[in-house]
């Protein structure tokens, strides 16, 4: 069960710009950082960028590892660096509380009793429409003629609103964040078809056509990633 308190905590602390620009920029780097990146990346002093990244691992929004950087170890291998991850665990805040969780778990039980198709044609007919329809409302806002490169970059955008924190990588939208995670876990199967689904139809209202998604599980990562066919 989410602690409202420790929720609170943790997102108060994102309130200070520099330190919310921190964090923005760790979860989107797609790997543990150092403080030196991190420092160069929003335009702050090495050791302003130490203390907001160590008040986030308090806080309990980034982890911190020790490695060293050379790959090297014993005798003049140097000390291991610093390094920033974001942490797995999620917030939310509402008040007062709200427990949307506890009816997306029994969704996804139900369905899994109903059929043992995972995800059944019905929720997979219904991803894929409200994908597509969440595509074309995009497509409108590049007006009226836009080139394949426009029509990328607006779902480039459309994914980073819907949470999934795209990433390009070698050609590839790679997707950081998985927005139906506390999920995953116990229903990956369902969850993660549907997911496919879902993207599969944005890229379709979009207009995309040499864009498909494809399944591509990675630790930390979205199970879906997008390319050029």
């Amino acid at each position: 069960m989410p602690n409202s308190k420790a929720d609170v905590g943790a997102v108060s602390l994102l309130a200070e710009p520099v330190r919310g620009a921190l964090y923005e920029w760790v979860v989107g780097a797609g790997g543990a950082v150092g403080r030196d990146e991190a420092a160069a990346a929003v335009g702050i002093t090495r050791p302003l960028a130490a203390f907001h990244l160590d008040r986030l691992v308090v806080g309990g929004l980034l982890v911190a590892e020790f490695r060293r950087l050379s790959g090297r170890s014993g005798p003049g291998a140097g000390r291991p660096s610093k390094l920033y991850r974001p942490a797995e665990r999620s917030v939310s805040v509402s008040l007062p509380r709200r427990r949307y969780d506890v009816p997306a778990e029994l969704f996804a039980r139900t369905i899994e009793r109903l059929d043992a198709q995972a995800p059944p044609d019905a929720l997979r007919d219904a991803a894929y429409e409200l994908g597509e329809a969440i595509g074309s409302a995009a497509r409108r806002s590049a007006g009226a003629r836009p080139s394949q490169k426009r029509l990328r970059e607006v779902l480039l955008a459309t994914l980073a609103e819907r949470d999934y924190r795209p990433r390009v990588r070698s050609g590839e939208i790679r997707i950081q964040n998985c927005p139906f995670q506390a999920l995953v876990e116990e229903h990956r199967p369902l969850v993660c078809g549907m997911n496919l689904l879902l993207i599969e139809g944005i890229i379709s209202g979009i207009g995309l056509p040499r864009h498909v998604a494809r399944p591509d599980r990675q630790p930390d990562q979205c199970c879906v990633a997008v390319g050029r066919i």
